[in-house]
């Protein structure tokens, strides 16, 4: 089943929602009604990757990110089961700092930090890591370790309309290699796909993205536009004859 992971930017400058969640609590908040929406996992992010966006240190990303951590961890879920929360980070130094508070997955879109984000994988047996796919080879010979693996073909990272079309279509390959994660949410090649110059009317390219990585193997799409993701997977995977509830953690 394909797990829908629902995106919280903690960021004032992030591309698509810079701004609406930087308030702690509306963070919490955000995150909080995600979950109610069928997120399995809920992503929070303190720096913008979009281009052009101002670097933090660990220091300034820690900042945003603990209160919002904090608060989540003390507000009880509702009606659903609390899901595993990832950090997205760079910085090992963040990434050790949110273990601590609770979260097991971490979010690291840049191949530098890799290194140091196996060796916290190695420190915390409960921890699970996202990473480039084409650091593939750093965790080739170790099976037990690549089972904590998500690989990102990162759509959107420096790429072309081609080589992301290229990617998307490589994702059943790589799903033969591992778990994979595809983050494509509101990024260009949406608006390349469809011609759509107004932001926030690609919901319906954006869904047709999310479902065709799950039809090709993507165990994870990470998506702002949860409840559409969560009902286009579940009536796809509905059709095709799977099993369960893919708003559910499997």
């Amino acid at each position: 089943m394909t797990q829908v992971m629902g995106i919280v930017n903690v960021t004032p400058d992030s591309f698509s929602d810079g701004g609406q969640y930087f308030r702690p609590e509306e963070a919490v908040r955000r995150a909080r009604n995600l979950i109610e929406e069928g997120a399995a996992i809920i992503d929070f992010g303190a720096e913008s990757t979009r281009p052009g966006a101002t670097p933090l240190t660990w220091e300034q990303e820690w900042s945003r990110l603990e209160p919002v951590l904090e608060g989540f961890f003390a507000t009880p879920a509702r009606h659903r089961p609390q899901p595993p929360i990832s950090i997205d980070t760079y910085h090992p130094e963040t990434a050790r700092q949110s273990i601590g508070l609770g979260a097991t997955i971490l979010n690291c879109v840049y191949a530098e930090p890799i290194p140091a984000m196996l060796a916290l994988l190695r420190e915390f047996p409960q921890m699970e890591l996202v990473m480039p796919a084409g650091c593939w080879d750093q965790v080739a010979d170790d099976p037990a370790l690549r089972s904590r693996i998500y690989f990102d073909p990162m759509i959107g990272f420096g790429t072309t309309r081609e080589e992301d079309l290229a990617l998307l279509r490589a994702i059943p390959d790589l799903a033969k290699k591992g778990r994979v994660l595809v983050g494509a949410s509101r990024k260009r090649i949406v608006k390349k796909l469809t011609g759509e110059k107004v932001t926030g009317k690609n919901l319906g390219g954006n869904l047709g993205i999310a479902v065709w990585c799950a039809l090709n193997g993507a165990a994870v799409v990470r998506v702002h536009d949860v409840r559409e993701t969560v009902q286009a997977i579940k009536v796809m995977e509905t059709i095709r004859g799977a099993d369960g509830d893919s708003g559910n953690l499997s």
